[in-house]
């Protein structure tokens, strides 16, 4: 038993994590010691900061930010004066976004030839069907990603299935391969994958990789993309995570995309770790969706990867867009049907595409909207929009896991029940494990697959991307995944929200008031 803790404490102390959150803890109470001190040194400096305070306050209430995130940092500032302000000095503002900004708008400015789309496309979709034309619209105008035909589709229930279709289309790459990931852990699949990744980079084929470096905190090593460099494989880290005191660590790169020679693309929820293709046990089954692209429309999945790639090389060399088009290496034309449009959604600027896109789901749904979401951690603008929708007749469901990777999430995941539970939404947790896909299907027409949680995090604070569908079979293949799943869940009754205890619902009070900054 002594063996096993020492052998835990060891494991601590030399993880990188554990060095990180030190070195913040010590920076943060020294910053807050010394103002504590200040703030008692006297009268005057303690009035000072008490008015530095109030204008904090005023700022933030007439900041164009979610009213969730006002709400939550005047609390803290009104309760704990001096200590609330220094830490919305700290951690209220991030200060990379107006150099990265400038970054993408570059980039984008350059790349905004090759991303008009065909006239065509949206011109069929307005005279199939307006409504979602519209929705379209907005996607192409705001994240600035267009709407694509010419483009197959397949969707992949578990990360079990997409597994041996992802090595084999990695292994008939001949020209480059793009991959961009949150999290990688060593283990069957990454080895797999890494063995290709360096047999193709030593063919000659243009690999490279980009990995989120928080992601990553606990299962690479410290400066792992030296090893792959060392394999020929071109390595970058997004935004990595120091020991500084800085909102900048809040500002991750979510997205999981993958790209091979321009005409084929993956993306959804699955990140490169055993457990995601449950060869590594981790919270029971670990149920999660993704999407195979060929076509068209993996153009948009190549820009966004060519965006962040031209960001995080910090070169002023742009990439030239056209060698990277679907038809460079497919020249012959491409077979589909419907309208698919990738898009991803950004932390720098003040548009929430990841949220609007959910919203004008639910608000143009006549019939029936699905979700599946690892964590529910909604605005009042979300849950206007769902409570709303359940009370027009809509058929409103949320599916969320039985068993969760976090529990502090899942007790605020649950606190959001109740509301929409008294508003008609009918709720299932996935019983069998955890379910991390991010889904959303409505009226037999249109279906979201992609990395956006329905949480803070991922809409507003991170780099994540989707792909939106219309008319085509993944859509139906999305909704008849989703009735199958029902079979593996518990419906939620108000009986057992009113059945929680006093403690956990004050625990869940406090959560409620932090979400925005958790």
């Amino acid at each position: 038993m002594l063996i096993k803790v020492l052998k835990k404490l060891l494991q601590l102390i030399f993880n990188r994590i554990f060095y990180v959150a030190v070195a913040l803890l010590v920076q943060l109470g020294w910053i807050l010691l010394l103002f504590w001190r200040l703030n008692n040194y006297s009268k005057y400096a303690s009035a000072v900061l008490s008015i530095i305070s109030v204008l904090c306050v005023l700022w933030i209430a007439n900041k164009k930010i979610n009213p969730s995130y006002k709400l939550a940092w005047i609390t803290l500032i009104l309760a704990i004066p001096v200590f609330g302000m220094v830490l919305y000095l700290l951690f209220g503002k991030s200060r990379v976004t107006t150099a990265m900004q400038e970054k993408f708008d570059s980039i984008l400015h350059e790349s905004w030839p090759y991303l008009r789309g065909d006239p065509m496309a949206m011109k069929g979709l307005w005279e199939k069907d307006p409504e979602v034309a519209i929705q379209s619209q907005y996607i192409q105008r705001f994240s600035g990603y267009p709407l694509h035909k010419n483009t197959s589709v397949e969707y992949f229930q578990v990360g079990d299935d997409i597994f041996p279709i992802l090595i084999k289309e990695l292994e008939n790459a001949q020209h480059y391969i793009f991959m961009e990931y949150f999290i990688i852990n060593d283990g069957v699949m990454w080895r797999s994958i890494l063995d290709i990744l360096e047999k193709k980079a030593f063919q000659g084929v243009d690999v490279r990789l980009i990995y989120d470096d928080f992601g990553c905190l606990t299962t690479l090593p410290h400066k792992y993309y030296e090893f792959l460099r060392s394999k020929g494989i071109k390595c970058e880290v997004f935004n990595p995570f120091r020991p500084l005191l800085n909102v900048i660590m809040n500002n991750r790169d979510h997205r999981k995309i993958c790209v091979i020679d321009g005409h084929t693309g993956f993306t959804g929820g699955i990140n490169l770790a055993d457990e995601y293709i449950n060869q590594k046990e981790r919270f029971g089954h670990w149920k999660d969706t993704a999407v195979m692209l060929k076509g068209e429309g993996v153009w948009n999945l190549t820009a966004m990867f060519l965006h962040m790639w031209n960001v995080v090389t910090k070169t002023d060399e742009v990439s030239n867009f056209k060698s990277y088009l679907p038809h460079r290496y497919h020249p012959s034309p491409f077979q589909g049907e419907g309208y698919v449009q990738p898009y991803c959604d950004t932390p720098l600027d003040d548009e929430t595409v990841g949220e609007n896109v959910y919203l004008n789901i639910i608000n143009r749904a006549k019939y029936y909207v699905y979700i599946c979401t690892p964590y529910l951690i909604i605005d009042n603008e979300m849950m206007t929009a769902l409570c709303l929708a359940s009370k027009s007749g809509v058929d409103v469901r949320i599916m969320t896991p039985g068993i969760p990777d976090k529990k502090i999430v899942f007790l605020l995941t649950r606190s959001y029940y109740e509301q929409l539970l008294e508003a008609g939404v009918k709720i299932y947790e996935y019983q069998p494990g955890f379910l991390h896909a991010k889904s959303f299907v409505c009226d037999d027409k249109i279906a979201v697959v992609g990395t956006i949680n329905m949480d803070y995090r991922s809409l507003y604070l991170h780099f994540e991307n989707g792909v939106w569908m219309y008319g085509n079979q993944a859509v139906m293949d999305v909704k008849q995944d989703y009735i199958d799943t029902l079979d593996y869940c518990k419906k939620i009754t108000i009986t057992f929200c009113s059945g929680r205890k006093l403690p956990e619902r004050m625990m869940q009070s406090v959560l409620r008031l932090c979400a925005p900054m958790l």
